[in-house]
């Protein structure tokens, strides 16, 4: 008996093709939003590795964002600038396979990571005499290459399954990017069983850090609230407030995205939603960390002044 079914070899990311006539504004748009990405994360990497000031836990774990974010960003960016500025929206599967695989697994290590940061919040705050023991070096080494083999085991775990599927007929993916929802959406037969297993796997992934995250910042606001002068109280908000501005953006957006099921994928303003946590928060975190910490502004401008004139 012949069958109709056929190896999808390549699929079609469709992005933005219907905006024919904006794809030079847009190439202008994420080229310079990719570039001021690139540019403020690495600032932050290389200030931190630089300055003894900010060799301190909150820090390194902010270095640790910001390379995630420089990978977050240039995992889906280039390739999108490539497809407006030739046209061509061709990606092999295998390429395809590895956007993803790469995409998860710094999406999978923020989850995590912005978890660990929350927990050196609340050691600072609410626990300041056993700080240096919770968070020593070694700790922090821990909680930081335990978020890296997570997102990777979420990565290789998710693409290998979504790949064994069966892929036969349409191409299109309605996407900027090969995101695992959008992706799903040409599976071929009943895929009721597997969407069921990658919900709960990413509600797993996202809502167990981000408890995490509310029950350390809950803690956070109790002690902060029973500090007697409001100076104190402001200060002590204040080396929060940073982190839960991202916290807020990136699990906000992750939630809507993945925790629901494939048949409420809207083509129309999913992708939006995934550019704004794949594009524009990256570039939002070196703006927030920076401008709200005077710790990091004091460090580039003493960078500033060793390789301005009196430095030399």
């Amino acid at each position: 008996m012949s069958t109709n079914t056929s190896v999808v070899t390549e699929f079609i990311l469709v992005g933005f093709s219907r905006l024919a006539d904006l794809q030079g504004l847009l190439f202008s748009f994420f080229l310079t939003v990719y570039l001021l990405t690139v540019a403020g994360n690495l600032l932050i990497v290389l200030l931190v590795s630089a300055d003894a000031a900010l060799r301190t836990p909150m820090y390194f774990f902010l270095r640790n964002l910001s390379t995630l974010e420089i990978g977050y960003t240039s995992v889906t960016v280039p390739l999108l600038l490539h497809h407006l500025l030739t046209g061509q929206r061709h990606i092999p599967r295998s390429g395809c396979a590895l956007q993803m695989f790469f995409f998860l697994l710094f999406g999978a290590t923020e989850c995590c990571l912005l978890a660990a940061m929350a927990y050196d919040r609340y050691a600072a705050i609410c626990q300041p005499l056993r700080y240096p023991l919770l968070l020593s070096q070694r700790t922090c080494l821990c909680l930081a290459g335990s978020a890296w083999a997570c997102g990777a085991l979420v990565g290789l775990g998710h693409t290998s399954f979504v790949f064994s599927l069966p892929f036969c007929g349409p191409k299109a993916i309605p996407h900027f990017l090969c995101e695992i929802q959008a992706v799903l959406q040409l599976v071929c037969g009943n895929t009721s069983l597997n969407e069921l297993q990658i919900i709960l796997a990413a509600a797993l992934l996202i809502l167990c850090p981000f408890g995490l995250i509310l029950g350390s910042y809950g803690r956070v606001l109790a002690t902060i609230f029973r500090i007697p002068s409001a100076a104190g109280r402001l200060k002590a908000f204040s080396t929060c407030s940073s982190h839960l501005v991202v916290v807020s953006l990136f699990y906000g957006t992750a939630i809507f995205i993945y925790i629901r099921p494939k048949a409420s994928y809207d083509p129309a303003s999913d992708p939006l939603v995934s550019l704004f946590y794949a594009v524009v928060t990256p570039i939002l975190n070196p703006i927030i960390y920076s401008l709200r910490n005077a710790d990091v502004k004091a460090a580039l401008k003493r960078t500033i002044q060793k390789i301005g004139p009196a430095g030399i």
